[in-house]
């Protein structure tokens, strides 16, 4: 029996050291080490199963990590990961102390470039790129980026700078025709008449200086390594276009490439995803999301839904099914997702606009320049709000309640349940005269009859959901859960404010006379959120009661499973218990 190659594979160093001819062998098992691996510890799978050969022919050409290798988003790195030192612990990939889903500089001299958001590649390699010129090094920097990421203003920005350098850098365009959801916009259907050879007009790359190759077929390695040889040797700004296919060598994953981006747990020999016992489960809050904007629509015809490249992880795709003609993905662009919003505000139309809260981050200037400070009711739903699991630190949403509080004109809600989602989206369609930020996390909720007949909130009231004596907590949104779990057997009072923003001034002057303690509770980041919301109240109003704010420490969180790290940063019910007792 032949010995495996991967086995002998620690570092580029030893692939290097292979016949050219073996390449494709190598590669069969890479494939099937990232399939047997994901199997059963989970993660993104698609999008590296897509970039074996890529993958491959970038560290056997370039003299990596000299050459410096930047990959866009980063879901794609998991054979990079693998030929790069870190094989035999890859199965503690995205796990509580193991390996980062993403490329992280601190794990690896081959990661040269963090990255978890898309359409940072071309800027960061084209900064590396004017370094070396500076430095008098003769280095290559190679971006790998996706067709839905170059589509975003970021790459376009960076295009449009090293199109008018002459620095040594190499963008490689991973064309397969998908991110997570399919590819849109009228650059993917350029990229698409490229392929055909049925594009008439000017070579878009060309125009911008940059010296184009291809279409090429990326899951032939003699074909890219040729290229990439040749490449080496051209100075100044290139791209090349490779096609391939996500989820190449396993055919469910080809067949579904938006389930098997990342499809949990599944069959390595067949492929077939493992399916959960079948039991009654409460929705996931996507889902609350998708169904509830559907439901509403059909109602008000001024109701219209927008998401940046994320219809199917923030349910929008029920309306883009139902009602296409109101329903938007406008691609990886964030920015444009919240002035177009604006845009439609101007005319009327009520836009529910859907951005992961770690996300919206990339459309922080437009939210206030565009949105907040012309009074205009776009309604904004955060999803993936909170700590988010195994992402980690490039995906966890919290800072979204301090990043948006010092925003004037902004409303800032934060759902218990299913039902006050479905309440607020239907509170906020009846016409607000300001914006409003709905923040919710990933994954399911607590209740399975939550499909319940609508009623309106009323804006900046919380809500008494225990009362005791001394120790009032005040818990903001889903970490209610935890927070009721544990004062189970405590005799204090808890109340859900709700709203960060306006807060339940009158609520808070009747708790702070009536309790000698006051905890918060959130699962923001503590510098700037909810709880500083109430200790900024106290302050003004002179209150000395005891308050302890309780939150996401000031610090980035790694990855891990959202229990783990709520009990790391001490939100689980069992730590809040303890705190709780200690102020009795």
């Amino acid at each position: 029996m032949q010995k495996s190659l991967l086995s002998n594979i620690n570092s580029p160093k030893e692939l290097r050291l292979l016949n050219q001819k073996d390449l494709p062998l190598l590669a069969q098992e890479l494939r099937e080490f990232i399939i047997n691996i994901v199997a059963t510890k989970e993660g993104h799978l698609g999008a590296s199963l897509g970039v074996v050969e890529l993958t491959i022919a970038l560290h056997y050409v370039f003299n990596t990590p000299t050459d410096q290798l930047i990959w866009d988003v980063g879901h794609q790195a998991y054979g990079h990961k693998i030929l790069t030192g870190r094989k035999d612990n890859f199965h503690t990939n995205r796990q509580l102390n193991g390996i980062s889903g993403f490329p992280k500089r601190e794990e690896s001299e081959y990661d040269t470039f963090g990255v978890g958001h898309s359409s940072t590649s071309i800027s960061a390699a084209l900064g590396m790129a004017i370094a070396s010129q500076l430095k008098g090094e003769n280095k290559q920097h190679i971006a790998v980026i996706g067709d839905a990421s170059i589509a975003s203003g970021m790459a376009f920005e960076g295009l449009n700078h090293a199109g008018v350098t002459d620095a040594n850098i190499l963008v490689i365009l991973n064309d397969n025709a998908i991110g997570i959801d399919p590819s849109v916009g009228a650059l993917k259907q350029y990229l698409t008449n490229v392929k055909k050879g049925t594009q008439k007009q000017d070579n878009i790359f060309e125009a911008l200086n940059f010296d184009y190759s291809g279409p090429i077929d990326g899951h032939d390695i003699h074909t890219v390594i040729s290229e990439l040889e040749r490449l080496k040797t051209v100075k100044g700004p290139k791209l090349l276009h490779v096609i391939t296919t996500k989820g190449k060598g396993l055919k469910q994953a080809e067949d579904n490439q938006v389930k098997y981006h990342a499809p949990g747990k599944f069959d390595a020999k067949t492929g077939d995803l493992i399916v959960k016992t079948a039991s009654r489960q409460p929705p996931k809050y996507q889902d609350v999301f998708g169904h509830t904007i559907v439901e509403l629509a059909k109602q008000n015809k001024n109701i219209v839904g927008i998401t940046p490249a994320m219809p199917t992880g923030s349910s929008l795709k029920y309306m883009m099914t139902e009602i296409p003609d109101r329903a938007f993905d406008v691609g990886i662009a964030e920015q444009h997702a919240v002035t177009m919003a604006a845009g439609m505000a101007t005319q009327g139309l009520i836009p529910f606009c859907n951005i992961y809260s770690t996300f919206l981050q990339r459309a922080y200037d437009q939210i206030i320049h565009d949105v907040a400070i012309q009074k205009l009711p776009v309604i904004f739903c955060l999803d993936r709000a909170g700590l988010v699991g195994e992402d980690g630190a490039t995906h966890h949403g919290v800072f979204d309640l301090s990043y948006l509080r010092c925003i004037p004109n902004l409303i800032i809600f934060a759902p218990r349940n299913e039902m006050e989602l479905r309440n607020i989206m239907y509170t906020a369609q009846l016409g607000l005269e300001q914006p409003i930020a709905i923040r919710y996390p990933r994954g399911r909720g607590v209740t399975i009859n939550w499909k319940q007949p609508f009623s309106k909130i009323e804006i900046g009231k919380g809500v008494a959901l225990k009362t005791g004596h001394k120790l009032a907590i005040l818990s903001m949104g889903t970490i209610d859960r935890n927070v009721t779990e544990a004062i189970k057997n405590l005799n204090v009072s808890h109340y859900d404010m709700r709203f960060v923003k306006p807060l339940d001034e009158n609520l808070l002057h009747t708790i702070f006379k009536t309790h000698d303690t006051v905890i918060t509770a959130e699962d923001n980041a503590i510098n700037g959120g909810f709880g500083s919301a109430v200790l900024e109240f106290a302050s003004e109003n002179n209150y000395k009661n005891t308050i302890k704010t309780l939150g996401v420490p000031d610090t980035f969180i790694e990855h891990g499973s959202v229990d783990e790290l709520q009990e790391y940063v001490g939100l689980d019910a069992d730590s809040l218990n303890i705190i709780f007792r200690r102020f009795l």
